[in-house]
């Protein structure tokens, strides 16, 4: 496994984070660590290859993890996520994630908001999960089962160990193209935090779960997700922005 790092002021990130999304889609994580200003950035990749422009681009450097990397970042906590009435402890991994994004943190309060008054026993499906934590996050808030889709199998067994770490059951990680899984029937709730051209492309399956929690997508974009979703008749609820970032909520129709 190969990390590229650097870190940045938020000036910076402001600047650059469209074009670091444009190479690294949601294999961007965005650290923030409590007291200190600067950001941590990272993309992951098994292949060294995958990583050489970046730095050549963006600055930061390019190094090799040890074989118990993923061992060793369970160690570093970072804050907690409320999540209803429970918390989720995210460690600080490479690359994917702890909840402290804009797009994540609004799936989870679009996730809590719409549930409220749900009784327990609903199934969830999240799409593009990295670290796991909507599926997780499903799960303490009632979800009867919950499943994390991803394509990186780092992802997946990062995922796992977050499950494992927080002691929630009953969530399956697969390593499977979002493009081709086929989402299981009945499913109520589909989160997807991914970059807006996926997004849009896999809406038609999409629409067999009956809400969507959607993010990943730029306030730039929100007008061709929108325009997908009215092409695929599914009614969208509610709209939340933070920063560059649009989080929605829609319900087949």
């Amino acid at each position: 496994m190969y990390l590229w790092r650097r870190f940045a002021g938020q000036q910076w990130l402001t600047e650059n984070e469209e074009k670091l999304r444009t190479i690294a889609s949601d294999g961007l994580a965005i650290i923030e660590r409590l007291n200190r200003k600067r950001l941590q950035l990272e993309i992951a990749s098994t292949r060294r290859a995958e990583l050489e422009n970046i730095p050549k681009q963006f600055g930061g450097k390019i190094e090799k993890l040890p074989r118990d990397w993923l061992k060793r970042s369970l160690r570093h906590k970072t804050k907690r996520l409320k999540v209803g009435t429970s918390h989720l402890t995210i460690p600080a991994g490479a690359a994917f994630g702890t909840g402290e994004h804009a797009t994540t943190a609004m799936s989870l309060r679009l996730l809590e908001k719409l549930t409220r008054n749900w009784n327990s026993g609903w199934s969830t499906v999240d799409l593009g999960t990295g670290s796991g934590i909507l599926a997780l996050a499903a799960k303490l808030l009632g979800a009867d089962h919950a499943i994390g889709i991803d394509d990186d199998p780092t992802a997946i067994s990062t995922a796992k160990h977050n499950a494992r770490l927080n002691k929630v059951r009953d969530v399956t990680f697969r390593v499977a193209d979002v493009r081709r899984w086929k989402l299981p029937a009945g499913v109520d709730i589909a989160t997807a935090n991914l970059f807006s051209e996926l997004l849009i492309q896999i809406l038609p399956k999409l629409r067999s779960a009956r809400w969507l929690v959607l993010s990943g997508v730029l306030r730039s974009q929100e007008r061709d997700l929108r325009r997908g979703l009215a092409q695929n008749k599914i009614e969208l609820v509610e709209v939340r922005r933070r920063g560059k970032w649009v989080a929605i909520l829609a319900r087949s129709r």
